[in-house]
């Protein structure tokens, strides 16, 4: 895999020396599988925690639960509205393959005495005050904390290289005003607005990723801003523009991408803020909307439970921990790559 990537998508042997300087250090590419596979993981939930069949026979026909909602009367269910799965009659020619973890992340455990109940056999970490799987909702919490966190990643790169861009390569009056306005945009408390515009309006994902990818940009941009006035008067700017290269054609041919180091080295970075976040936000009930699985929610639960119920602050604390630790190691690993001393 890595060969393949080497001979064919990397396009000249400056990218080659950064990937091969990426490859050595260990660590970071240990932390980069180890979040590729978390995110599999993570998307393909419903295969690996879910309180329906993956697949099943019954009744003599194939069905896949865990790819769409099965109506009760299609399995001959006249006096419920929902499927339960686990009381269905099965008889000895039929079959089923349960999930891994037989728990969604909205299901509650019946069965035990008191909720939040300890890690045991059915619930391998222990449920929340709702008697819902724990591990059902850090694996399915996962995925809402990385597509936010990606989605504000790609708002932020794309604010910071256009207006940053913009100031950095025109110059003059258009970085004078646009300074001033990024100045006056970097004093307001972002966090802190971000709480107040949820406490008005209706929380959702999209609604937060909108929000913050509003104010995200302002940090990145400076560094945008100081490669593009740096690379515009560079000699290979210079001739392009003497051969009569308009304004785009300079940009995205030769200004933009030898200004991309500051972009990719501070990304890793920017995807951990944002994972904590939004982690934040939800701790202080002001992320998404309940039941969505989400980690800060249960360190909230921890708080109210601190000392009966240590699961739910060890088990989502860790989760929390170790995916910070990872992007930090990625982001290590592409500050070394991205070296110009060393690449």
């Amino acid at each position: 895999m890595a060969s393949w990537i080497e001979t064919k998508l990397l396009k000249n042997d400056l990218q080659r020396r950064r990937f091969r300087l990426f490859k050595k250090q260990r660590r970071s590419v240990f932390a980069l599988f180890a979040l590729v596979v978390l995110s599999l993981l993570s998307f393909s939930a419903e295969i690996w925690s879910n309180s329906r069949p993956v697949i099943m026979k019954y009744q003599g026909q194939i069905w896949i639960p865990v790819l769409r909602e099965i109506h009760p009367s299609e399995l001959g269910i006249q006096d419920s509205v929902v499927v339960q799965y686990r009381d269905l009659s099965f008889q000895a020619s039929d079959w089923a393959l349960w999930p891994l973890n037989s728990w969604d992340p909205f299901e509650s455990n019946l069965h035990v005495e008191k909720y939040p109940s300890s890690p045991s056999a059915e619930n391998w970490l222990g449920t929340d005050d709702r008697g819902r799987d724990i591990f059902a909702r850090l694996l399915y919490g996962f995925r809402y904390s990385i597509t936010f966190a990606v989605i504000v990643w790609a708002l932020t790169v794309a604010g910071a290289i256009v207006i940053g861009g913009a100031m950095g390569y025109f110059g003059g009056r258009v970085d004078l005003v646009g300074q001033r306005f990024v100045e006056i945009l970097s004093t307001i408390p972002v966090f802190f607005l971000l709480i107040i515009l949820v406490a008005i309006f209706e929380p959702s994902l999209f609604m937060l990723v909108v929000i913050t990818s509003i104010f995200s940009w302002i940090g990145l941009s400076y560094y945008v801003r100081g490669e593009f006035l740096k690379n515009r008067k560079m000699d290979f700017v210079e001739s392009a523009r003497s051969l009569g290269a308009g304004h785009l054609r300079m940009i995205f041919k030769h200004v933009l991408p030898n200004s991309l180091v500051p972009v990719i080295t501070f990304s890793p970075f920017i995807l951990a803020t944002d994972v904590l976040r939004l982690a934040s936000l939800d701790y202080l009930g002001f992320g998404l909307r309940p039941p969505t699985p989400s980690w800060g929610e249960l360190l909230s639960q921890a708080q109210k439970h601190f000392t009966t119920a240590w699961w739910l602050s060890v088990y989502p604390g860790l989760a929390l921990f170790f995916t910070l630790v990872l992007l930090a190691m990625v982001g290590e690993g592409v500050r070394t790559a991205m070296d110009p001393r060393k690449s």
